[in-house]
């Protein structure tokens, strides 16, 4: 389909210093868990954005020197011209591409973990960090030049690797950004106190910054609008007087918002933040500056996108998280298949995995992460050298569809997909409804988009239950069963490692989400206690629920806090807040032990017992695998030839892996034994 002509905006070119960017489309810094540790992995997921469009791709943070060593957490280094090989292939695949690549030069001052090199970190003032508690050196003005000096060296180094864009990395208050914030800078020297002195550091690199490297690269500076008065942040007020001092050495500003104590608030997720909620602040910025600016908001929308840029506000669109889950977001939305675009969803997972794993993963797109090291592309699909078989998908969750889209992809022409409910969607048909998780739904859209325009090589079926001897008699030579998970009706959980005693869904005061969500039933009384063993999305989402429904209702969790888990994904604090000016009671440590039609009754965290009066217990303590199917289909095949399980009926897991699952199985399927994964690329090491 052609390009709608009201888009045409998103594709002008955009001049930034000494550097054209080919369009409006601009991956901003993210971490991906690559860092330099994974080059190659580093270099492939940053080429398939380049080649799915985005004008220029950045790496995530990369620090100038060992004092700003983010260990554990992965990251770029640097530090000298040993690190120039390991950056290099990144600013090579954006170029092969057509691409700009930048490069996101940092120092986490007083947020440095410095957990490899051992060194302490170093701050404006001697204040203990408010993200990791550690002590920092309150730095000379030896300690500056010397700092600054290695920011330059990095620069050039970075310019000397290919790349075309080099940051001064002040968002999140890192090294420049404390020192601009009287919150975390109480000097008294010529460093310190008024804003011209706290300013001076950043402006006085910027200016190097743009003698040494400023002809041949552009200069972008990531500047951090504190949101909702947080006083760790820098105001706005401040803010837009920083761009109008600093404005003659930077060629971009890259806007956001928040501190590094905040850091939920910017990379905010859907349950609380709209897309675009950051214009509200960074949309200021324009009043301090000509130069182009990129800010980000998790946009998908190319109506929003363009009403953005004709607005003037800012010149780029900006993206981390929907540049993960579509790499190919600008060219479908240049050649007019918006149907297509895999919107973000906004459930953080790619923080909790690159951040928390230590590997990029996605929901929406299996391939994020795995470009490298399992060769896989988002839009490519190599035919399958047993495509002429007939397969049949026994389950249509998130692992059942993605797994049909991908065998159709491949070239399979009859693939049959069943499932036992109405309409396809397994998990996601309940999911999307519990409050704040809307946006999740997109998981379903896409993949029903997909399959409609599959329907040639799809086949769907609903409303059909087949069991081990209807798949034999089905006519398929290969099965996928994919029959997913439920809640345990009896409670079984990993802290006691078995049932609660008294614990029975068959029994009117005891309900599991499927019976609330799908059966529409309801606690017999209006006082409700969630049991939440997961501390994950489904025990939060109960009670609001509930909660919208008048009922008082109490969170029980074994674990210190409660939904422990969307910490990972930087919405725990934000959510237990939510939770609690609801009047939903949180009472962590609590491990039930009974159940009983009149309450529950267990132990606190020091082993004291306690007992809760109640008329209803939701049981999320943890989910059970479907797996009689395969079981039976296992055990006798008859004229099968392959019989393969994946998604949650092989083991309960978040839905970005049942969708990988899925996905993988079908990308393998022709291989030696599917059933056993492919092994994956390593980056080691070179031993000299």
């Amino acid at each position: 389909m052609p390009r709608d002509p009201r888009h045409d905006v998103l594709f002008e070119p955009v001049q930034i210093g000494p550097r054209t960017l080919r369009n409006r489309f601009y991956q901003v810094p993210h971490c991906t868990g690559f860092g330099t540790g994974k080059p190659l992995s580093q270099a492939r997921h940053r080429g398939v954005k380049a080649e799915g469009g985005w004008a220029a791709v950045c790496t995530e943070y990369a620090a100038v020197s060992p004092d700003s060593d983010e260990a554990p957490f992965a990251h770029v280094r640097i530090w000298d011209d040993d690190d120039i090989p390991l950056i290099r292939p990144t600013a090579e695949a954006a170029h092969a591409h057509g691409a700009l690549a930048g490069i996101e030069l940092f120092h986490g001052g007083v947020h440095g973990h410095n957990a490899d090199s051992r060194l302490p970190p170093l701050a404006p003032s001697q204040i203990a960090g408010d993200y990791n508690g550690q002590v920092p050196k309150a730095m000379t003005q030896s300690d500056i030049r010397r700092v600054q000096t290695e920011w330059v060296r990095a620069a050039e180094r970075s310019r000397d690797a290919g790349f075309d864009i080099v940051y001064a990395y002040g968002g999140h208050t890192y090294l420049l950004g404390q020192f601009l914030s009287p919150y975390y800078n109480q000097r008294s020297d010529a460093y310190g106190g008024s804003f011209l002195n706290r300013a001076r550091f950043w402006l006085e690199l910027l200016e190097m910054l743009d003698d040494a490297v400023g002809e041949d690269c552009a200069i972008a500076a990531r500047l951090a609008i504190a949101a909702g008065g947080a006083d760790a942040g820098v105001s706005l007020d401040e803010g837009l007087e920083f761009v109008r001092l600093a404005d003659r050495h930077v060629d971009l500003w890259d806007v956001n918002i928040s501190s590094i104590s905040e850091w939920s608030r910017d990379s905010g997720v859907s349950r609380f933040f709209k897309a675009g909620w950051q214009l509200e602040w960074t949309g200021e910025v324009r009043r301090a500056t000509a130069k182009p600016i990129v800010g980000v908001g998790r946009l998908t929308d190319a109506d929003q996108m363009a009403a953005i840029i004709r607005s003037g506000v800012w010149d780029l669109i900006g993206a981390a998280r929907p540049s993960i889950a579509d790499p190919y977001l600008p060219r479908k939305i240049e050649e007019g298949r918006l149907d297509e675009i895999r919107e973000c969803i906004g459930c953080n997972m790619c923080v909790v995995k690159g951040d928390g794993n230590g590997h990029l993963g996605c929901t929406q797109n299996a391939t994020a992460g795995e470009e490298y090291r399992r060769g896989w592309h988002p839009e490519r699909f190599a035919p399958a050298a047993n495509r002429t078989k007939d397969v049949l998908v026994v389950g249509a969750g998130p692992a059942g569809m993605e797994c049909a889209i991908v065998l159709a992809r491949r070239g399979f022409g009859r693939v049959h997909l069943a499932t036992r409910d109405t309409e396809i969607g397994g998990i996601m048909r309940w999911v999307p409804r519990l409050p704040g998780l809307g946006e999740w739904g997109r998981v379903l859209d896409w993949r029903r988009i997909q399959l409609e325009k599959l329907r040639r090589q799809v086949e769907i079926v609903t409303a059909t239950d087949l069991d081990a001897a209807a798949v034999r008699d089905y006519g398929a030579e290969i099965v996928v069963v994919a029959t997913g998970a439920q809640w345990s009706p009896v409670g079984l959980n990993g802290i006691t490692r078995g049932p609660i005693l008294g614990a029975d869904a068959r029994l009117a005061h005891c309900l599991t989400p499927e019976q609330v969500m799908l059966d529409g039933k309801r606690p017999p009384g209006s006082r409700v206690v969630v049991y939440d063993c997961e501390g994950w999305y489904a025990g939060a989402g109960m009670a609001e629920l509930l909660r919208a429904e008048r009922c008082e209702v109490t969170i029980l969790t074994p674990h210190e806090r409660v939904a422990h888990e969307t910490d990972a994904a930087l919405e725990g604090p934000m959510l237990r807040q939510h939770l609690h000016d609801l009047g939903i009671r949180l009472r962590p440590g609590r491990t039930v032990t009974t159940v009983a039609p009149e309450g529950v009754s267990g132990t606190d965290e020091f082993g004291v017992p306690f007992e809760l009066a109640c008329d209803a217990v939701i049981l999320t303590t943890q989910r059970v695998s479907d797996g009689a199917l395969f079981a039976a289909l296992d055990d006798e095949p008859g004229t099968l030839e392959a019989v393969y399980a994946v998604g949650d009926c092989v083991a309960p897991r978040v839905i970005a892996d049942a969708i990988f699952d899925g996905h993988r199985l079908a990308r393998e399927i022709d291989a030696a034994d599917p059933a056993r994964p492919l092994p994956w690329r390593r980056e080691r090491a070179a031993l000299a």
